[in-house]
């Protein structure tokens, strides 16, 4: 099991909207909305490492609102 913490960037005002979007993706088990230079941290799940990286580059990067990600995968699991 892979788990990793995928860091997004919402167009002004879309946070909000961002964060409850990704709440929906599947292997997504939280998404806050934060202060700082991203909007919105997902904590994401997946059983392969492509899998996960998959999900964010076709799921999450393409939801509307959505201009930038950065994706950081978990070392200690």
């Amino acid at each position: 099991m892979v788990h990793a913490f995928v860091m997004v960037k919402a167009g002004a005002g879309e946070a909000g909207n961002v964060a409850e979007q990704i709440r929906g993706l599947e292997g997504v088990s939280e998404a806050h909305v934060v202060a700082g230079e991203y909007d919105v941290i997902a904590e994401v799940t997946a059983e392969e490492v492509y899998q996960l990286l998959d999900a964010v580059a076709s799921d999450v990067q393409s939801l509307p609102g959505v201009t930038d990600t950065r994706t950081y995968v978990s070392m200690d699991e």
